[in-house]
């Protein structure tokens, strides 16, 4: 059976469903720990702060991320959209949503590192990166919350230290059962 697919760029891309996504659902939990967003099955775990005001930096990062990202798994990748506006929702037309942490929608699109990059435009209130980024070995997950102005990731040690390393001023490590909010940040 073929499932429903995404057209874009010339290529057809599968959709993802609940199904996808449920691993994550069963491995977080609520509160301010990073396993709110991130499943509590990794090594390691990190925030990431977000560039505010500029938007070459918030580029420049996103980048960088994805860079690393890429080196540490090899796609195909899931890339999730949160359904924040209706534009987003518009965007993604009748693909299936997934519903995750507090009920928010997302739209599932198994791609890549170039997708992940480009489909959503730069000057997009969220910026370009999905919302919610893994790989289909699960090696890690990326994700940002709805109004954070961070994003959390989990994986291998060595992920994130490549990470600390890449964004000495922007990246925080974090355990589980700690609060994951970074300092001088709100979580709501």
């Amino acid at each position: 059976m073929v499932g429903i697919r995404y057209e874009r760029d010339g290529r057809s891309w599968p959709a993802g469903t609940a199904r996808t996504t449920e691993w994550i659902g069963e491995l977080t939990k609520a509160g301010r720990g990073i396993d709110a967003g991130v499943p509590s099955v990794y090594a390691g775990y990190a925030t990431l702060v977000l560039p505010t005001g500029d938007r070459d930096a918030r580029e420049a990062q996103d980048g960088e991320l994805l860079s690393l990202l890429a080196d540490h798994s090899p796609a195909p990748w899931w890339l999730g959209y949160l359904h924040t506006n209706s534009e987003e929702t518009e965007r993604w037309g009748d693909l299936p949503t997934v519903a995750l942490y507090s009920g928010w929608t997302y739209t599932l699109v198994e791609a890549g590192p170039e997708q992940a990059a480009t489909w959503r435009p730069p000057d997009s209130t969220r910026g370009a990166v999905p919302d919610l980024i893994f790989p289909a070995d699960r090696s890690w997950l990326v994700t940002r919350l709805w109004d954070d102005g961070w994003r959390c990731i989990g994986g291998s040690i060595d992920l994130v230290e490549s990470l600390l390393g890449r964004f000495p001023d922007a990246a925080r490590r974090v355990t589980l059962g700690e609060n994951s909010t970074p300092p001088g940040h709100r979580s709501t």
